[in-house]
């Protein structure tokens, strides 16, 4: 018992997320959708990378491209360690976010980003399995609508278990934290 208590004290114990651990949830297993490449895509895809799962789009108009450009940042400070990490953005908008209009926003924000999309019934089922609210909402005109949608977004280990919820208000503050444990 004192060698199993020594050797936890060596390596630190478990890690100390800043983000909400919810290692070993029953939901955010699959997921399947298309991405701006044209490839389809599953989670098992990115095993060995901590993959960083955020559901917006493309017209939002302040959470999304915040929560964006911060994963990013967060990216920076990892350095090498960030070619171990994939962020996806899974688009609620797969009327206006085609694969050409993703293959431009997203990776504006870094290259290695991808966005996710899937008819609409792919992204009701997606969004079911991790949880996410998203409604459209009519604008003065057809084409001028906006989407309510969570704003979370999920980290997965490498070995793909969904282990972290990250509040969009603390991806800034809180990710390259936590990435950086999940890559230990």
């Amino acid at each position: 018992m004192i060698a199993v208590l020594a050797l936890a004290a060596c390596d630190g114990g478990p890690p100390k997320f800043k983000g909400t651990d919810i290692t070993g949830v029953e939901y955010g297993k699959t997921l399947e959708l298309v991405d701006h490449h044209g490839k389809p895509r599953r989670l098992e895809d990115f095993r060995g990378k901590a993959v960083v799962l955020f559901f917006g789009f493309t017209h939002c108009p302040d959470v999304c491209p915040t929560t964006l450009a911060d994963a990013a940042q967060a990216l920076r400070q990892l350095g090498a360690d960030a070619d171990r990490v994939q962020v996806l953005l899974v688009t609620v908008d797969p009327e206006r976010d085609t694969q050409e209009v993703l293959a431009k926003y997203v990776p504006a924000f870094d290259p290695r980003f991808l966005g996710l999309r899937g008819d609409l019934e792919a992204t009701r089922r997606a969004a079911k399995e991790f949880k996410v609210y998203f409604e459209k909402r009519a604008g003065k005109t057809p084409q001028d609508y906006s989407i309510d949608h969570s704003a979370q977004s999920y980290v997965l280990d490498p070995n793909g278990r969904l282990r972290l919820f990250v509040r969009h208000e603390r991806i800034a503050e809180d990710l390259a934290h936590d990435l950086r444990e999940l890559l230990k």
